[in-house]
């Protein structure tokens, strides 16, 4: 007879997602998801299987609430105001639940390097980030805002670039005061 489960997956994965991006994936051991999920050890293998496959599961879930994220620029009226979104959304993070700096960033220095799914994931989140910035760059050129002297996707490289910087420092002490001052200069690229 099968036991029916005391906890909600995806709860318990949320609160997996937390740690590993407030901790890495290294440093965070199973007694510690064990603690932090409120499961048992035998439940969290039954459940998610091992480290590993719960890690990039939660590096999925976080990838759907940057696209959720990224998805919201576009409702902004013009396509300065949505490229001003994305890097509020650098500086300020994804809520006040949520842990400073970008999951994908930390994946791709701590793992990417020997990791080949998480690799893969990093590359994948940051192919998408700047397709979507290019989009909005290319309309922004078309309806006028922006520069046409580079290509859109020139510009998008650059500019997620700038991103992927804010993202780690974000996670350092460094004031929002100047990582908004570079948010502002790196966003000039756009200008006419």
């Amino acid at each position: 007879m099968t036991r029916t489960k005391e906890f909600d997956e995806e709860i318990v994965l949320q609160k997996a997602m937390k740690l590993f991006w407030e901790q890495g994936y290294e440093k965070t051991s199973i007694n510690d998801l064990v603690e932090h999920m409120g499961i048992h050890r035998r439940s969290l293998y039954d459940t998610f299987g091992d480290k590993h496959k719960l890690y990039l599961m939660t590096v999925d879930r976080y990838g759907k609430r940057i696209n959720s994220a990224l998805s919201a620029s576009m409702q902004r009226s013009t396509s300065r105001q949505a490229v001003q979104f994305i890097f509020d959304m650098a500086v300020e993070g994804l809520g006040e639940e949520s842990p400073p700096g970008c999951m994908f960033v930390n994946m791709a220095v701590e793992l990417a390097p020997r990791d080949l799914e998480a690799e893969a994931k990093a590359c994948e989140s940051f192919s998408s980030a700047e397709q979507h910035l290019a989009g909005i760059i290319r309309q922004g050129q078309q309806n006028g805002e922006f520069t046409s002297v580079q290509s859109a996707e020139e510009l998008a490289e650059s500019l997620h670039n700038a991103l992927l910087g804010l993202r780690v420092l974000s996670r350092t002490s460094t004031s929002k005061e100047k990582l908004y001052r570079i948010a502002k200069l790196s966003m000039e690229i756009l200008d006419k």
